[in-house]
């Protein structure tokens, strides 16, 4: 093996519910006890090719964020999204649709009834505590241009990356693009020593850095590569997601579709979007499947699961560099309650 390759650690899915009787499954990598972060990414949700007419597709009621960026990228399908920031878009393969919670925000997520395959991911963003409070409610929508690289193709939805930048805004220096590695082709990224790094496999099948990468998991590198090379030894396109960024130096609360920075903290957040409070806002024109302003559990919207006992911990990252042979948790093991 070249000893120039950066050691890889494997961060595998695990498949959660998302919704309700008719749920759709997702595959969630991030976060996990063994890695919650990379960068300021701390939540990464796989999901499709999704047969809508046997799943009913995603029809997410509106519920609410804080102390986060949302980002929405598509293979196939269409999404519609309304937030109580007065922001009304459609999602579409290859443009990148990302929403600023900042204190408070709530939004929802409507799978259009043009789409008969579903299969995207959905990612979030930590806002560092300097901004969490401050950032204003915010949606940015930005369709990259996909250019040619040796070997295969890219498109930078987040970022910098081979000369392509995103306009859109963030608050940590941090990448993400999807990445299309032609069969029996390599293709070396030159990326920035001072993010760790992430690629999470969509489909076909490549290594990185000469380790093979299972279907929908991550392969993670840590600070100090220049390079990242990626090898497409089949016979079709494998196409993934590169996740990268500045490590996150804060500890973050995540529970539910919250992220603070303390148990209290998480539990008014709570109490507030129970009480409907301003904090949140109201979406306003939210269309489910089930019919007007309501989704086919007839939800208008959702409310919170109940608060666990004790103390919600804080999501403590380990070092930023690859750990290969730590062996697999399994599951998470942590008493949270995250999106389903």
């Amino acid at each position: 093996m070249n000893n120039n390759l950066q050691p890889v650690e494997i961060i595998t899915a695990r498949e959660v519910p998302l919704g309700g009787p008719r749920a759709m499954p997702v595959r969630r990598t991030l976060p996990q006890k063994k890695r919650s972060l990379i960068g300021a990414w701390c939540f990464a949700d796989h999901y499709g090719p999704d047969d809508v007419s046997r799943t009913g597709g995603m029809d997410v009621a509106p519920h609410p964020h804080t102390g986060l960026q949302t980002v929405s990228w598509l293979f196939e399908g269409e999404i519609e999204h309304v937030d109580s920031g007065g922001n009304r878009g459609m999602v579409r393969p290859g443009e990148v649709n990302l929403m600023t919670a900042g204190a408070g925000i709530c939004h929802s997520e409507t799978s259009t009834s043009a789409t008969s395959v579903l299969h995207g991911v959905q990612l979030w963003l930590a806002l560092p505590d300097s901004v969490r409070q401050s950032a204003p409610r915010n949606f940015e929508h930005y369709a990259p241009e996909r250019f040619d690289v040796p070997g295969g193709q890219l498109l930078v939805f987040l970022g910098e990356l081979e000369g392509s930048a995103s306009p859109v805004e963030t608050f940590t220096p941090l990448l993400g693009a999807e990445l299309i590695v032609h069969p029996g082709r390599t293709v070396t990224l030159n990326v920035n020593p001072d993010f760790e790094h992430g690629v999470l496999l969509d489909s076909g099948s490549v290594e990185l850095e000469g380790v093979a990468i299972p279907q929908a998991a991550i392969g993670y590198t840590g600070v100090g590569a220049s390079q990242l090379r990626l090898h497409n030894g089949g016979d079709v396109p494998a196409r993934m997601v590169v996740l990268g960024g500045v490590p996150f130096g804060e500890e973050i609360v995540m529970w539910w579709n919250f992220v603070g920075r303390e148990s209290g903290e998480i539990a008014e957040f709570r109490e507030q979007w129970q009480d409907r409070t301003e904090r949140f806002g109201w979406v306003r024109g939210y269309v489910g499947h089930g019919g007007v302003d309501k989704n086919a559990e007839g939800l208008s919207w959702l409310p919170a699961p109940a608060l666990p006992h004790g103390r919600i911990k804080a999501r403590k990252n380990p070092p930023s560099y690859a750990r290969p042979d730590l062996p697999e948790p399994g599951s998470e093991s942590e008493s949270v309650e995250l999106p389903r």
